[in-house]
């Protein structure tokens, strides 16, 4: 019986895409680079701002990464005070919350966002106290698709592998399921497509946050 249900954040609970874009493009316009647009962005973020920052760099041409290190300190600086832009809750997604309070089974967020990006989305788009547990990027842990974190939060919730299921938009989300040994859950309507979820074997592959119910319902 699943007793939590983890989930990933950006693509996955909230559209954010909007926001990374926008403090993305801020960042390489410091710098004198072009923008980075919101079908690149689906792809270079859901290993941590250093990897976004890093990828959109070496799209830009700075293939030995000479601006990493100020481009990551520029980046969290725009995302400290945008990262709210027009983010948003998934269709369905407030719903599915409410309903897994009433089967009184725990929420988590699990996301390689730094944990105060974490808190601020969460808090201020779905509210304060929703969820059980809140995990960003923490020093000294390493990020997904490391297993860590989610053994973390499988140990202070005092349950078994089997009694989580894990949800998520990418092939990291799956990965990270798949090294802690608990259910996966692909979501359609996040960053990336049927095809990458499939490959990186997600255990259930759906089109809605509805569907979640049914999944735990016959697990």
């Amino acid at each position: 019986m699943i007793k939590a249900v983890v989930f990933d954040l950006d693509g996955t609970l909230l559209n954010t895409l909007d926001a990374l874009s926008y403090c993305m493009s801020l960042t390489m316009k410091y710098f004198g680079f072009k923008d980075i647009d919101k079908e690149h962005t689906k792809y270079f973020v859901g290993e941590g701002a250093q990897k976004f920052v890093d990828r959109s760099l070496i799209y830009n041409g700075d293939t030995h990464l000479e601006f990493s290190k100020e481009a990551y300190e520029v980046y969290n600086d725009f995302f400290s005070k945008y990262c709210l832009v027009d983010v948003k809750p998934y269709e369905g997604i407030t719903e599915l919350l409410d309903e897994l309070k009433k089967l009184n089974i725990k929420t988590v967020v699990l996301s390689n966002k730094s944990q105060e990006g974490v808190e601020k989305n969460i808090n201020n788009i779905i509210g304060e106290n929703v969820f059980d547990l809140l995990y960003g990027e923490r020093e000294g842990i390493p990020k997904k698709p490391d297993p860590t974190s989610l053994n973390m939060i499988i140990k202070e919730l005092g349950l078994s592998k089997d009694e989580i299921l894990y949800v998520g938009d990418t092939a990291t989300d799956m990965l990270t399921a798949l090294a802690a040994e608990v259910k996966s859950v692909g979501v359609l309507w996040g960053f990336r497509d049927k095809k990458e979820l499939r490959e990186n074997k997600a255990d259930f592959i759906i089109n809605t946050p509805e569907e979640i119910i049914d999944i735990i319902k016959g697990i």
